[in-house]
C-alpha cells in the first residue's frame, strides 16, 4: 500500500504544471498585435498575464524564469485533420486502428484508441504542434473524377477527437473526445487502378451514380432513425430500446455536435450543404480543394473549412501548377474561416509550412498564423481555452528562434498546459546517433 501511495505522489509531481515567467521575448498573441520585449506569466497551467511589465506575485515561490531574449513566443499549433496515435505504419495493418466494418459507426470515438507512445507524437510535437484532431476513419475525400463505390471507412466513421499531444494515457490527452462526427459524403468517384498497365479503368456512370444516390438515401434514413430514437427516448416510450449507434447521434441531430464532412469538389460541396440544410445540422467542410462557385454558398452560410494540404501537386492534369498553393487564399478572401489539416501523420510536422506556402501565394500572414492556431480553436469550440496567448487560457506555448512559418526556424521550448515538454524524438535520436558515429 505504501508503494502505491509513493507512486501516486511521484505521478502527481511529474504531471503538475510549473509556474513560469517567460521574459524579454517577442510575443505573438495571434488575437492581437505582436509585442516586443514582452513577458508571459504562467500560473497553475494557465496564462496569468501578458505584457511589457509583468512581475510574478509577491507571495509566489518556485517560479521558473525563462529568458526569452532573441526568442519568439507563439500559441501551440492545432492540426485539424490527422490520425495521430491510431495509425502508425500505413502499410502494416496491425498498427492501424481505422476503417471499421460497417457504413455507420457514430458510437466509435477516436480518443479511446489513441496510443500515447506513438512515434509520430514526439516528431510532430517537436515542430510546435501541441494539439490535433484525430479522425477514426480513412482520411481524404472523394472527387477523384472517376466512378466507383463507397470509400473505405464507411459513411459515418465515428467521432473525431481533439487531443493535446502530451500525456501518459489517452485520458490525459483529452480535450474533447466528441469534437465532431466524421461523415464521408458520397460521390461518384474513384476508378480502379491497374498497376500492370498504370491505368485507371472507368466503370459505368449510370451504375456509379445509382450507388451514390443509394448511399445518400441510406444516410438520410439513418438520420431519420436517430430522430425517431430521440423522440421515443424523450417520451419514455415503452417500445424504446437503447442503441449505442443511435444514442451517439443525438448530439448531432440536436445541433450540438458538428459534422466534419469530407467534400473536395464543387458538386459534392453543394450537395453536402443542401443535405445539411435539409437535415438541419451543423457542418464543417474538410479537405476542400475545388469549391468553384460553391464558395459563395459556403461564405453565405458561414461554414468553416479545413482546407486541403498546400504542399501537394495539382489534382488534375490541366490544373494550374499553383492550384493547391492559392486555394486557401481564394477561400479566405471570400470571408470563410479556414484552418489547416495535414490529412496524414508522416507530414503532420509540416503544418506550419502548409500555412507558409499559402502565405507565399496570397494568404495574408496574420490569417495564415490564425489558420493553425486561433481559427481551429474557434472551429472546434475551444477558443475560450486555446488558440491564442491571453490571460485565462491554457498555457500551450512554443518558443522559437525565428518566424514560426519559416522552415529554418527551430522550436526551442514547449509548454502544454504549463508543463515543459521534452522535444526529443526519433529524428533527434537518430541524428545524435549518426553524428557520433566513428
Amino acid at each position: 500500500m505504501r508503494a502505491v501511495t509513493c507512486l501516486v505522489i511521484v505521478w502527481s509531481a511529474v504531471a503538475a504544471a510549473q509556474d513560469v515567467l517567460i521574459k524579454n521575448a517577442t510575443v505573438f498573441p495571434v488575437s492581437g498585435p505582436k509585442m516586443e520585449n514582452a513577458s508571459v506569466l504562467v500560473l497553475g497551467g494557465k496564462i496569468s498575464e501578458v505584457g511589457a511589465k509583468v512581475m510574478p506575485p509577491k507571495n509566489a515561490k518556485g517560479i521558473k524564469v525563462v529568458d526569452g531574449k532573441g526568442l519568439s513566443v507563439y500559441p501551440g499549433m492545432i492540426d485539424s485533420a490527422t490520425q495521430i496515435g491510431i495509425s502508425e505504419i500505413a502499410s502494416v495493418r496491425e498498427t492501424n486502428d481505422t476503417g471499421e466494418i460497417g457504413d455507420f459507426n457514430p458510437q466509435l470515438r477516436a480518443l479511446v484508441a489513441v496510443n500515447p507512445e506513438s512515434e509520430h507524437i514526439p516528431v510532430v510535437r517537436a515542430n510546435g504542434i501541441t494539439s490535433a484532431i484525430v479522425i477514426p476513419a480513412t482520411l481524404g475525400g472523394g472527387g477523384g473524377g472517376g466512378f466507383g463505390g463507397a470509400a473505405a471507412g464507411g459513411l459515418i466513421g465515428g467521432q473525431v477527437s481533439l487531443i493535446h499531444l502530451n500525456g501518459w494515457t489517452w485520458e490525459d490527452m483529452e480535450i474533447n473526445r466528441g469534437a465532431g462526427m466524421h461523415l464521408r459524403f458520397p460521390v461518384v468517384a474513384g476508378g480502379a487502378f491497374n498497376p500492370d498497365t498504370l491505368s485507371v479503368s472507368r466503370g459505368n456512370y449510370a451504375i456509379a451514380k445509382q450507388n451514390k444516390d443509394n448511399q445518400v438515401r441510406q444516410i438520410k434514413n439513418f438520420f431519420e432513425q436517430a430522430r425517431r430514437y430521440k423522440i421515443a427516448k424523450d417520451a419514455k416510450s415503452p417500445e424504446w430500446k437503447s442503441d449505442t449507434r443511435l444514442e451517439a447521434m443525438i448530439p448531432v441531430v440536436e445541433g450540438k455536435m458538428p459534422l466534419m464532412v469530407m467534400a473536395t469538389r464543387e458538386r459534392e460541396i453543394r450537395e453536402a450543404i443542401e443535405w445539411a440544410d435539409q437535415e438541419r445540422v451543423k457542418i464543417i467542410l474538410a479537405n476542400v480543394r475545388k469549391p468553384g462557385k460553391a464558395l459563395d454558398l459556403i461564405s453565405k452560410k458561414s461554414i468553416p473549412v479545413i482546407v486541403s494540404p498546400t504542399l501537394a501537386a495539382p489534382q488534375d492534369e490541366d490544373d494550374p501548377y499553383d492550384e493547391p498553393y492559392t486555394n486557401p487564399a481564394t477561400i479566405a478572401k471570400a470571408g470563410v474561416q479556414i484552418a489547416f489539416g495535414s490529412f496524414g501523420n508522416e507530414f503532420s510536422r509540416n503544418l506550419p509550412y502548409q500555412a507558409a506556402m499559402a502565405v507565399n501565394f496570397g494568404l495574408p500572414y496574420e490569417e495564415g498564423l490564425k489558420a493553425i492556431t486561433l481559427n481551429p480553436a474557434k472551429i472546434w469550440g475551444v477558443d475560450d481555452k486555446y488558440g491564442s496567448i491571453e490571460p485565462g487560457k491554457m498555457a500551450d506555448l512554443i518558443l522559437t528562434n525565428g518566424d514560426l512559418l519559416e522552415a529554418k526556424t527551430q522550436v526551442k521550448m514547449m509548454f502544454i498546459h504549463g508543463v515543459a515538454v521534452d522535444l526529443e524524438s526519433k529524428h533527434t535520436h537518430l541524428y545524435k546517433k549518426y553524428l557520433a558515429r566513428p
